[in-house]
């Protein structure tokens, strides 16, 4: 019985064996099929096509019509097969059901027509239409609409132009950020030593000075302003007390450097850097620019709060609408300080010679501009600026004479 039943295992297997192979081959036979197929519809496709345009063109109809036929038995499963994969793979549910109700609703349209007699209506309605004023009336029409496909070539152009300015002005702000911190980064490693110690020898004062006037000319007025308040905040601007032997920053016991207006040394000497540069709308508040050689350069609606202009060179300057709130111009008495002079050093407890120069300077609409500051510019602006002044200049001298 044991027996009986093992042959019958066996002959199973071997049929299942038998059939399982003869699929095997059946499905290698049909894609070696497939790959013949394949290779001869690539290679006679072009050749069918030559064949139908020749006897098209020769008049050959048998020929062209057998042709055509084999070309679209040829085509025609190409074309099914990506339009099907196409409209069930790539298309969602609700493109398919889109497409579906656009051929439904055309096919009910075109039912309609045909079925109710309302084509016959609609020739007997323009049975009698003069057809000559129809064209010219489609030709205008149609050249409006050259026209107006002009208009919107150029607003496409126009739109085009705004968006790549907008990139490339962010594109320029971004690599001018960069160049900054890049700027921040080596004026740090040059002038501080390892333990974070100001270390400025006239060698690294040079450098830093050279590199500082290199990179103010690249740079718009907000970078331009974002270096100035850096330099200022790190009080590379302001003139250091130095011991006399090494000319080495002194503390002033606050945690910070000690200040010496009269015989200072600056890190950094802006000297005549920013001459002629424009810093309008720009913040520079609590900046340090005593000194400072600003010939001509352009203030407008710049807001100077707190900052530090004594002894700097202002003529021909910009200041309109800026806001001069508490804007240091001189040191001492008003009435004894007095621009700047290259022959006399300045007196810091009278005030002579430790004024900006704002001889023709452009005050027009300043904002916060205190008594000291209009007496001191009315005394030293000339007749020009004086016009321009915030509450006029009546009863000041015009001590520049001119």
């Amino acid at each position: 019985m044991g027996e009986e039943q093992q042959w019958s295992r066996d002959t199973a297997l071997r049929e299942t064996n038998s059939a399982t192979l003869r699929l095997i081959k059946l499905f290698a036979a049909r894609s070696r099929w497939r790959t013949l197929w394949t290779s001869l519809r690539t290679v006679l496709t072009p050749i069918i096509i030559l064949v139908v345009l020749a006897a098209w063109v020769l008049d050959w109809d048998a020929l062209g019509v057998a042709a055509a036929v084999l070309l679209g038995v040829f085509s025609f499963p190409i074309v099914w097969h990506s339009t099907y994969h196409w409209f069930t793979e790539d298309l969602t549910e609700q493109q398919r059901q889109f497409i579906f109700a656009a051929v439904g609703l055309s096919l009910t349209v075109l039912a309609l027509i045909g079925m109710t007699g309302a084509m016959d209506w609609i020739r007997g309605r323009f049975q009698g239409t003069n057809w000559e004023a129809v064209g010219a009336l489609a030709e205008g029409f149609g050249a409006l609409g050259q026209i107006l496909v002009a208009l919107l070539a150029a607003y496409v152009a126009w739109r085009q132009y705004v968006i790549s300015r907008d990139l490339t002005t962010q594109q320029n702000r971004i690599t001018q950020q960069q160049t900054i911190d890049s700027y921040f980064q080596g004026i740090s490693d040059l002038i501080l030593d390892d333990q974070g110690l100001l270390e400025d020898w006239p060698p690294e004062r040079a450098i830093a000075e050279g590199r500082t006037a290199a990179i103010l000319t690249g740079l718009d007025a907000e970078g331009k302003a974002k270096i100035i308040r850096f330099l200022s905040g790190a009080k590379l601007l302001a003139p250091l007390k130095r011991d006399r032997r090494l000319g080495r920053a002194i503390f002033d016991g606050l945690g910070g450097y000690e200040e010496d207006i009269e015989y200072g040394v600056r890190v950094i000497n802006l000297g005549s850097m920013l001459a002629g540069s424009d810093l309008s709308g720009t913040d520079l508040r609590w900046t340090e620019l005593s000194d400072a050689n600003l010939t001509g350069a352009q203030f407008r609606n710049c807001n100077l709060t707190r900052a530090n202009l004594a002894g700097a060179i202002l003529q021909g300057a910009d200041l309109t609408g800026a806001d001069l709130s508490r804007t240091r111009l001189f040191y001492g008495n008003v009435e004894q300080a007095s621009p700047r002079d290259r022959l006399n050093p300045p007196n810091f407890r009278t005030g002579a010679q430790t004024g900006a120069v704002v001889e023709d300077v452009n005050f027009t609409n300043v904002k916060n501009l205190s008594e000291e500051q209009r007496y001191y510019c009315c005394c030293w602006s000339g007749s020009r600026s004086r016009e321009t002044i915030p509450g006029g200049c009546e009863g000041i001298p015009n001590k520049l004479g001119r």
